[in-house]
């Protein structure tokens, strides 16, 4: 069964100065009557910040509200975010929601790093508070580079963590490009991670990244949907984002299957070139996928149905 492609829900209209472009990693959490969406949004200086929209739950591409603010500002000078603030998952814990997002951090002989943190609200996830002013999942000797696109789930006390592992960076027409790959991480709390190396998504090419998981469970096992591009002309080019697939008995090791039918770019408009970044729930008897098209976000949400799911 394929997917139907909506078109784009939101785009930033610029109005706000922490928010003139992008609504970048949609992040989407189900409530009652409607869907609460956290994206990244970059202000002037190409900083990030995470705020939200919310969408009639029966029609998502009803468009009910958009938050005036940020709900979380920039880390402190030196931070592992002090560049950028991404919002990629956020779930309810106890009376609490906990977002975990994407710090970002520029580089030196790099243009960037990002590492994972978490953040915790008490009033329904209008603001954020950070949990510790350092990454939960960060760089280690085994993972050198980066950390970024966390989704998790809990099942029987134990949280399973898959992210986006930094492989490596190669160097094309002159500039660093970054690689990265799906891997897994595991915690008893939530807060500190065991971070296992293991790479869930094989590559079809030694330039491919692939990162951004969105994992759900299934009567056989697990289910992803994940973000692939190569290294070369990925900028809403050749090589640029598309959504892949691949599915697990345990969670751990993943067979990766053709691209789901229906997500493919356009050909024309806010997408006509990549998609990306995909974030699905599951409503109503439907899954509901939000993502992004061109330009890593600068054109806007997206949404696409699976009907019968």
């Amino acid at each position: 069964m394929a997917w139907k492609q909506l078109g784009a829900v939101f785009t930033p209209d610029g109005a706000f100065d922490w928010s003139r472009t992008h609504a970048q990693a949609p992040a989407a959490l189900l409530m009652e009557d409607r869907i609460r969406v956290y994206y990244g949004t970059r202000n002037d200086e190409n900083r990030s910040r995470t705020s939200f929209i919310e969408l009639d739950r029966a029609d998502p591409t009803r468009l009910l509200h958009v938050h005036d603010k940020p709900v979380m500002d920039l880390g402190k000078p030196g931070t592992h975010d002090e560049d950028g603030v991404i919002g990629s998952q956020v779930m309810a814990v106890g009376d609490e929601l906990w977002m975990y997002y994407g710090g970002v951090s520029r580089g030196g002989s790099v243009p960037y790093r990002m590492s994972v943190g978490l953040a915790r609200s008490r009033d329904g996830g209008l603001t954020f508070e950070r949990a510790f002013d350092g990454p939960v999942v960060d760089r280690t000797p085994h993972e050198p580079y980066m950390t970024m696109a966390p989704n998790i789930i809990i099942e029987g006390g134990l949280w399973t963590m898959w992210y986006g592992s930094g492989t490596g960076w190669v160097e094309i027409d002159g500039k660093f490009e970054p690689t990265y790959q799906v891997k897994l991480a595991f915690s008893d709390d939530g807060l500190t991670w065991r971070q296992t190396n293991h790479a869930c998504i094989p590559k079809l090419d030694p330039l491919e990244a692939n990162t951004r998981p969105s994992v759900m469970r299934t009567p056989d096992g697990y289910e992803m949907w994940f973000s692939y591009r190569n290294s070369r002309e990925y900028r809403d080019g050749a090589g640029s984002y598309r959504i892949g697939y691949a599915t697990s008995a345990d969670g751990r090791d993943w067979l990766r299957r053709p691209d789901p039918e229906g997500l493919a770019p356009t050909g024309a408009g806010w997408n006509s070139a990549t998609m990306s970044y995909p974030s699905v729930i599951a409503a109503d008897g439907r899954k509901i996928m939000f993502h992004n098209g061109d330009g890593f976000g600068k054109s806007g949400i997206g949404c696409a149905i699976l009907e019968d799911a």
